[in-house]
């Protein structure tokens, strides 16, 4: 009942179209129950021999008929535009929530489940909010009128004939009871099927790489097979209580026929008053039978509702600290104290008390082994997670008290693998800054050395992208990610092994540009290219979430032994003996 209350607060901005919708099925049942009086007038008329007032009964159930007809359209129009709207709004509130929840929650969340509480759970929710209570209104609407009109005719017979419906609420409850759960976990099945179905989809390419259709049909299959298990126990609870449901009023409507026409023989009921008396009681087959089908409706809901609630009662947990503000005006001098961070679930911290201090306009690289660190340290840049220990300060400012909208704004992130919308070239570049100009994001491209290819596209910057980019190659995917960050024009720029995809002559252009684009700014670089790693003015060498020494490329040789291994395994140190010296060393800084 909670959570059926809490979806019955969805209707509360279209109370007034609720209202209305409610009022005209009111009146149509009205009608409705009208039409068989008005008849059952007539037919005794038509008995009697006496046709006086024929004409106008015959007129006033066409008049009934034709309102019934209009207000059940009008009706329907009304409640169609209630569920488009609960559809409209649900879906913003879904998708708000989502976008405000951090990084984390979705590192633990499968994109499929959360995609199938977006969808399927979500039309469940809509169609019992727009069509469902409705028809469970007008069911009861239409058994209480009819009722009504059959004890007016005739009370005894009134009174014998609806005795089986206490025993259709009674059986309709338990019902109620023994699908909700058998829904609820409908639900979740269709969910891990669209889970499954979306992760084969973007993974289809290493699927068809290493030939594994058959295993992948294989898992889909079993995943398939737990969705209509599930769907046949559900539809076993329906199969049986629908039909009792609805083989009740019968018996009912047995009982009508041979005591009623018995009444009529003996002259203690008019034929008019029997027709009308049975015409009330078919009137309830209906609304029984939709009754046990609206319950189904309404528990499926529920159960989709209580899925919806559990990604919406879920509190963001990084969120803009009360009175928090714009970063404060600065070169983007960033300090880390006693830093320690575990991401959730994990065995151990990710980074385990680190202190940096990084002046503003300085380019800094981190080295080290793969899980060492190096991303995660700069993730807390940008206030993606939140430190359990310690503090991430920009230009003075603990990153907590900085609103994350103007704090990640300052900042640009080029990682290894950058994702592209479904969009032109141009909007992908102009993403950050959405009023740039055009030669804004060519001058970005001409820096991220992207233009050339940019221009050999069909339509240059207003060719379309393909779904996350996937039309370009992996190095023109990050050509353009590296011209987005530039074009934002940011205070702290994250190279995250920005230039892997790019051939060797393709990154010596990229870090001819990005010197010029780095100078004065304040830039980390991690990469596994000691060629990328010569930009830095210093070298941070990360192991096991600790910095285990700093300097330049000449004092670690030097003092790490880390540092010295990973330079000979791998990373031809000659670049450095070549390399221009930064600003900074020639300053003697």
């Amino acid at each position: 009942m909670p959570t059926f209350r809490r979806l019955l607060g969805f209707l509360r901005p279209h109370r007034p179209a609720v209202i209305l919708s409610a009022a005209l099925a009111a009146v149509a049942m009205g009608m409705t129950v009208l039409i068989p009086w008005l008849t059952g007038r007539a037919i005794d008329q038509i008995r009697s021999g006496h046709g006086a007032d024929l004409d106008r009964l015959g007129i006033a159930i066409g008049i009934a008929g034709v309102l019934r007809f209009a207000l059940t359209v009008a009706r329907r129009l009304v409640a169609g535009r209630v569920s488009l709207g609960v559809e409209q709004d649900l879906r913003q509130r879904v998708y708000d929530h989502l976008l405000s929840l951090e990084l984390g929650f979705f590192d633990r969340q499968q994109t499929g489940q959360l995609m199938s509480r977006a969808t399927v759970d979500l039309q469940a929710v809509r169609f019992f909010l727009g069509y469902g209570l409705v028809f469970i209104l007008q069911s009861g609407l239409t058994i209480v009128l009819a009722a009504v009109a059959m004890l007016v005719v005739d009370p005894l017979m009134a009174v014998i004939s609806l005795v089986p419906v206490p025993f259709v609420v009674l059986i309709a409850a338990r019902y109620g009871r023994r699908a909700r759960p058998a829904q609820q976990a409908v639900q979740q099945r269709i969910a891990e099927l669209t889970a499954a179905a979306e992760e084969s989809i973007g993974g289809v390419r290493v699927v068809k790489a290493f030939a594994r259709e058959d295993r992948q049909l294989e898992r889909f299959a079993t995943t398939t097979g737990r969705v209509f298990e599930q769907e046949m126990i559900a539809t076993r609870l329906s199969a049986f209580y629908q039909p009792l449901i609805g083989f009740l009023p019968q018996v009912g409507l047995g009982v009508v026929l041979l005591i009623g026409g018995r009444r009529v023989v003996d002259g203690n009921m008019t034929l008019g008053d029997f027709a009308a008396f049975y015409t009330y009681l078919l009137m309830l087959l209906v609304p029984m039978r939709q009754l046990g089908m609206s319950l189904g409706l309404a528990q499926r809901a529920t159960a989709s509702g209580a899925r919806l609630f559990q990604v919406l009662d879920r509190e963001p947990r990084i969120t803009a600290a009360p009175g928090a503000g714009a970063l404060p005006e600065g070169n983007g001098h960033v300090e880390l104290q006693d830093v320690t961070f575990t991401y959730e679930g994990a065995p151990g911290p990710a980074l385990h008390d680190v202190t940096l201090d990084v002046a503003g306009g300085t380019t800094v690289a981190l080295v080290g082994a793969t899980g060492s660190g190096k991303t995660t340290l700069v993730a807390l840049l940008a206030r993606l997670y939140d430190v359990q220990e310690g503090s991430v300060r920009i230009d003075g400012a603990d990153v907590r008290d900085v609103d994350p909208v103007a704090l990640r704004r300052a900042i640009a992130v080029v990682d290894d693998s950058p994702f592209l919308f479904s969009a032109t070239v141009a909007e992908n570049i102009a993403y950050a800054r959405p009023d740039a100009s055009r030669e804004d994001v060519e001058l970005a491209a001409r820096r991220a050395q992207a233009h050339d290819f940019i221009a050999r596209l069909p339509e240059g910057y207003d060719t379309r992208v393909g779904e996350r980019g996937l039309t370009l190659s992996g190095g023109q995917r990050q050509r353009v990610a590296i011209a987005r960050a530039l074009l934002a024009d940011p205070r702290v720029l994250v190279l995250d092994d920005a230039t892997s995809a790019v051939d060797a002559s393709t990154e010596q252009q990229i870090k001819e540009a990005l010197g010029e684009v780095m100078a004065g700014r304040t830039t980390f670089i991690i990469a596994h290219r000691l060629s990328t790693i010569a930009l830095a003015d210093e070298i941070i060498v990360i192991e096991d979430g600790t910095v285990l020494a700093h300097g330049t490329h000449e004092e670690l040789l030097e003092a790490s032994e880390l540092y010295r291994e990973i330079v000979e395994k791998g990373l031809p140190d000659q670049v450095f003996l070549t390399r221009k010296p930064s600003e900074r060393e020639v300053a003697g800084l």
